[in-house]
């Protein structure tokens, strides 16, 4: 059997996550309030809901959340991971769990992560439902706007990201074709062409660190293969620009022996998308 921990990215909070983990793990806790100045477990499970889904605020306590429902699910299980993947910020758990770095210095880096990209400037995403990645790409490309492909959720889950207006004429566009074009509570073109200078901002801040070598297989959010030695700091500055190849990500999982793939921290967004991934590829199976 292959155990995989998935771990969910920004989108995944709601106030009161976490309720179970915060006391049974308090010098990490600490650990993250006196990094942040402010009181993770408050903003956890208090609120309010703007402030948590305010990008500065949501990536740290998304990462947080994640890394001690990892560190619980071990404790209770026994079972540490074969291999590990996040999606988007859900990355740096996985890096966490893998041994990239320690709590405190994920969560100092997610936190400069989530101020660049909060600074980064208005933008907007949408989420293409029911209609291909070729199709979308035929539509970004014929509209010949700033808009990219973000996220490969799922064959039929496709997330467009640009500048406002170009996201706001394209998902009229898309619309005619999709079974829906639902648009995110995102404040920037995240994923896109738009966050290079951010990334090269990013870059710069990650030179400060020195990462360790990783225990376990993470797979990248931007190649769906496995980290290469010395790959780690490319990788992550080039995830802000690059779409997130989930579905990608995913098939490399199930192909692997016995594969178990595990969400780990708050909701099962994830779980969603593997059922669905995992029946499109039983479906085409069937018809070859």
């Amino acid at each position: 059997m292959t155990v995989a921990h998935l771990f969910a990215g920004q989108g995944s909070q709601r106030v009161g996550m976490g309720a179970e983990l915060f006391a049974s793990y308090p010098n990490l806790v600490r650990q993250a309030d006196a990094a942040l100045g402010y009181s993770i477990s408050d903003l956890c499970l208090n609120g309010p809901a703007e402030r948590l889904s305010d990008t500065r605020f949501t990536q740290p306590a998304v990462y947080v959340v994640d890394a001690l429902a990892y560190l619980d699910s071990v404790r209770r299980t026994g079972v540490i991971p074969d291999v590990v993947a996040g999606h988007s910020l859900g990355e740096y758990a996985a890096l966490f769990a893998a041994g990239a770095f320690d709590f405190r210095t994920g969560l100092e880096i997610v936190a400069r992560r989530a101020e660049l990209m909060a600074d980064a400037g208005p933008g907007a995403m949408a989420a293409v439902i029911g209609l291909e990645e070729n199709a979308v790409r035929d539509a970004l490309a014929t509209e010949d706007c700033g808009v990219d492909i973000a996220n490969l959720n799922a064959p039929d889950q496709i997330v467009v990201s640009g500048t406002p207006d170009d996201v706001r004429r394209v998902s009229k566009v898309l619309s005619e074709q999709a079974s829906a074009v639902v648009p995110l509570a995102v404040s920037g073109a995240f994923h896109s062409r738009h966050m290079r200078p951010t990334a090269e901002r990013f870059e710069r801040f990650l030179r400060a660190y020195v990462f360790g070598r990783l225990k376990i297989p993470v797979i990248a959010n931007t190649t769906a293969q496995p980290y290469g030695e010395g790959d780690l700091p490319a990788l992550l500055c080039r995830q802000l620009w690059s779409p997130v190849r989930w579905t990608e990500t995913v098939h490399h999982l199930l192909v692997q022996p016995g594969s178990d793939l595990r969400e780990i921290g708050p909701g099962n967004v994830l779980t969603g998308l593997t059922r669905r991934i995992r029946a499109a590829r039983e479906a085409a199976a069937a018809s070859n």
